[in-house]
C-alpha cells in the first residue's frame, strides 16, 4: 500500500503526524502544569477537595494540588461582608449612599407595648470555618438573614417603643450580637457576627409618626425646662450659699464684738468693785462726778450749781444779760 501525502499545500513547513502529537503533548503538559497549583489570596482560605472529598485547608499563597483529582474553592475568610436589614446601600465610602426605596418586610416589627415601628439595621460578619461554610448549609445568605430577623424581633417585642428608641438601643444591640452568634453556632455555618449596628429606627410614616414626632417634641421640651431649671438653680444656689456666709460671718463678728464688749464692761466693773472696796466714800463721789459728766456732756449752756448757791442764780443772770448788750 503506498503511503500519500496529506500536508496541506501552502505552508512553509510540512507537518507530519510526529510534530502534531509533540504539540498536543506540550499543551497538556501546559495544562498540566497550570492545573497542578493554584494562587490563594491574603484575605482567603481555600479549601481542597479530593474527589469530591474535603481533604485540607490552603494558606494564602501558591499551593500545589493533584491536577484533575483535587478542586479548590476559595472562601474570603478575612474579608468583613455585611448584610443590611430595611435599606440597602448602594455606594459606600467617605459619603456612603443608600437606595431610596423601603423593604417595609424586613424592617417593621411590633414591640412589647403594641406599637408598630421601624427599625433598620445591618450586621457585620466573618467566616471562620471555611469548610463549615461551604459543606454544613445551602442557602447561607437566607439563614443568616432569617435568623437576624428573628432575633431583632423577638428583643424589639420584648420593649416598649420608648425603650428601642432611647436607652434601651445600645443593650438590643449587644443582645442580638450574643444570640444571633448562638444561634448561628448551633447550625454550623462556620461564621462569626462581629457587629450589629441599629442604623434608624421610626414610627411608620402617617399619623403614627406624627404622634410619636408630638411625643418626642414634647420630651425634647421637657428636658430642655429641666436643663434651664437645673442652670437657674447651678446659678442662685451659690449666690444664696454666698449671701448666707457673709451673714453668717456679720453674725459672728457682731458676736464676738459683744462678747469683748461685755468682757471689757466686767473688767472694768471688777477693778471699780475693787476700788470701792477700798474707799467706798471716795469711789461714789468719783462714779457720781463720771456719771453727770457724761450725761450732760452734749448739752450746750447747762451750769451745774450747788442747791445751797442761792445768790448765784441772779448773778448768773446778770452775767447773760451783759453778754447780750
Amino acid at each position: 500500500m503506498s503511503e500519500r501525502d496529506i500536508t496541506p499545500t501552502g505552508l512553509p513547513f510540512p507537518i507530519k503526524p510526529k510534530m502534531i502529537v509533540i504539540v498536543v503533548l506540550v499543551i497538556a503538559l501546559i495544562a498540566l502544569g497550570l492545573s497542578s497549583f493554584f494562587v490563594v489570596d491574603q484575605k482567603e482560605q481555600a479549601v481542597v477537595l479530593f474527589l469530591g472529598k474535603f481533604s485540607r485547608l490552603a494558606d494564602p499563597g501558591l499551593n500545589f494540588k493533584v491536577p484533575f483529582l483535587e478542586k479548590n474553592y476559595n472562601v474570603p475568610t478575612k474579608e468583613i461582608q455585611t448584610q443590611s436589614f430595611g435599606y440597602r446601600t448602594e455606594k459606600a465610602g467617605i459619603t456612603t449612599i443608600y437606595s431610596a426605596g423601603d423593604y417595609p418586610d424586613e424592617s417593621i416589627m411590633l414591640t412589647g407595648d403594641l406599637n408598630i415601628i421601624d427599625v433598620e439595621w445591618s450586621i457585620q460578619y466573618l467566616i471562620v470555618d471555611p469548610k463549615a461554610w461551604l459543606f454544613n448549609v445551602e442557602y447561607k445568605i437566607e439563614t443568616i438573614r432569617d435568623i437576624s430577623q428573628s432575633i431583632m424581633n423577638q428583643l424589639v417585642g420584648d420593649r416598649t417603643i420608648l425603650d428601642v428608641i432611647g436607652p434601651e438601643r445600645t443593650t438590643i444591640e449587644h443582645q442580638a450580637e450574643l444570640q444571633m452568634n448562638k444561634l448561628l453556632n448551633d447550625y454550623g455555618l462556620g461564621i462569626n457576627i462581629i457587629t450589629v449596628k441599629l442604623r434608624n429606627i421610626v414610627p411608620p410614616k402617617g399619623s403614627v409618626q406624627d404622634a410619636f414626632e408630638d411625643v418626642n417634641k414634647a420630651i425634647q421640651d421637657m428636658n430642655r425646662l429641666i436643663n434651664e431649671g437645673q442652670e437657674q438653680f447651678n446659678r442662685e444656689i451659690p449666690k444664696a450659699e454666698g449671701e448666707a456666709a457673709q451673714l453668717v460671718q456679720i453674725a459672728q463678728g457682731y458676736a464676738a464684738e459683744r462678747v469683748n464688749e461685755a468682757r471689757g464692761d466686767v473688767s472694768r466693773f471688777s477693778q471699780v468693785w475693787q476700788e470701792y472696796r477700798r474707799n467706798p466714800s471716795v469711789t461714789r463721789t468719783r462714779l457720781y462726778i463720771e456719771m453727770i459728766e457724761e450725761v450732760f456732756s452734749r448739752e450746750e449752756g447747762t451750769d451745774l450749781i450747788d442747791r445751797n448757791l442761792e445768790n448765784f442764780i441772779p448773778l448768773k443772770t446778770l452775767q447773760s444779760q451783759g453778754g447780750i448788750q
